[in-house]
């Protein structure tokens, strides 16, 4: 007996297998996860930022977070700081060499995007750009 998918049962596996090979080889090709990469780029963008915002931004949980921040801290890429007044929060920044590491990761990441696009003209990327970000806003509806 044969299974077949619907068409759109088959964007769904497509959209899943192309998230299963693009972490991997992102991170091959720029030498961090894609996770890590957000959170830094996250952090690159603004000057320091209370450690709960920054899990809200880049939508990971608490614990993710912390492991995540626990690690580039122990690599010297951000620094963490507690608020004398309110020893619950943290405040997070990168240091001079997490910022050297950003902006080597961003000329590696726009080569793999580069690459993973490289068949697709201007209209298509747009297109497509489009499309990702309406079945997300549909997503966030559920």
């Amino acid at each position: 007996m044969k299974c077949s998918f619907s068409e759109q049962e088959k964007i769904l596996y497509l959209l899943k297998g192309l998230s299963n090979q693009i972490s991997p080889k992102f991170e091959r090709c720029t030498g961090i996860s894609s996770s890590r990469y957000e959170l830094l780029h996250h952090l690159y963008e603004v000057d320091e930022v209370n450690q709960s915002t920054l899990q809200k931004v880049v939508n990971i949980d608490s614990a993710a977070i912390t492991r995540h921040l626990k690690q580039l801290e122990a690599d010297g890429m951000v620094v963490r700081n507690k608020i004398p007044s309110d020893n619950r929060v943290t405040l997070v920044r990168l240091t001079e060499e997490g910022r050297k590491r950003i902006i080597a990761t961003k000329i590696e990441q726009a080569t793999f995007v580069n690459q993973m696009l490289q068949d697709f003209s201007k209209e298509e990327i747009d297109v497509l750009a489009n499309m990702i970000q309406r079945m997300q806003n549909n997503i966030s509806e559920f």
